[in-house]
């Protein structure tokens, strides 16, 4: 067997907030950093604040890094800028998916129990979850996994702008459009209430594979989930394939709640949403 063909990736996300008056104050967090795992390397990661300020940063609960930062004096707008450069390789084959006892007896004695639960944003109704099951009738857990998701961007057409930062799953699931955010989340639904241990991801997806080397490409941030079938299982269901090489990592949890890319808090007048803008570039 040949060593599997790596990549790297710089990815530069940047956020811009522009208040309808000077902000007095503002009090900031990111989650723009991605993690070094098994088949992901980041080589370079950095964050950079414009108005200029100290920054500090620590890994929260999740395993995520979240870099910190106030603005004690006013400004008129901000400017966030995450540089990284990831190496990424393909991922190695799908291990046999233990049964649902294992799976079953597995949780029950671990911290695989705190992604069985609904939050907020996974909640669905007890019939959409026993129409999940009947859909999932007689599969193991990894092609539960690829059912549960295929049920799920057959109702929700991929829609740029069709639900807001806020959209729940089931509201999703009922008006039939949503984004990757929506799709991620109804699945993860479905898997917990089936019994599958799963969580949300956070992060970039490549949106050009076979992309020429050094130039740039607009993408934006992305969402899929993993499961627990013995091990963690990447599988993006807005695209209905196992999370690869050109799938980044950054962060992992409950929902979007916990790997929320930038929250924030400011004394002033409100503005309008941020301006978000990630430029992706292949450079090996």
């Amino acid at each position: 067997m040949g060593t599997p063909v790596t990549r790297r990736l710089r990815i530069r996300h940047t956020t811009r907030v522009s208040y309808a008056q000077a902000a007095v104050s503002s009090h900031n967090e990111v989650r723009m950093t991605p993690l070094t795992l098994p088949g992901q390397t980041t080589l370079d990661a950095r964050v950079t604040v414009n108005p200029t300020t100290p920054t500090w940063s620590y890994w929260d609960y999740w395993g995520t890094q979240v870099t910190g930062f106030d603005l004690m004096e006013p400004h008129e707008d901000l400017t966030i800028t995450a540089s990284s450069l990831v190496e990424t390789a393909p991922p190695g084959p799908q291990a046999p998916a233990p049964t649902w006892a294992e799976v079953a007896r597995t949780t029950a004695n671990s911290r695989l129990l705190e992604y069985t639960s609904p939050t907020g944003r996974t909640t669905v109704t007890r019939e959409l979850v026993e129409r999940a099951r009947s859909a999932s009738t007689g599969l193991d857990p990894h092609e539960t996994a690829v059912a549960v998701s295929a049920m799920v961007t057959d109702q929700v057409s991929y829609l740029p702008g069709a639900t807001g930062v806020n959209t729940g799953a089931m509201e999703a699931w009922e008006q039939g459009a949503g984004v990757c955010q929506d799709i991620t989340h109804l699945t993860a639904a479905l898997l917990r209430g089936l019994g599958l241990p799963t969580r949300y991801v956070s992060g970039y997806l490549h949106p050009e594979r076979d992309a020429e080397l050094h130039r740039p490409v607009a993408g934006q941030s992305h969402a899929w989930i993993e499961y627990w079938a013995g091990d963690w299982t990447g599988y993006d269901p807005t695209n209905s394939t196992r999370a690869d090489e050109s799938h980044v990592v950054v962060g992992r949890g409950r929902d979007y709640d916990d790997v929320t890319p930038h929250k924030g808090i400011y004394r002033g007048v409100a503005g309008g949403p941020p301006e978000v803008t990630v430029e992706f570039t292949r450079v090996a």
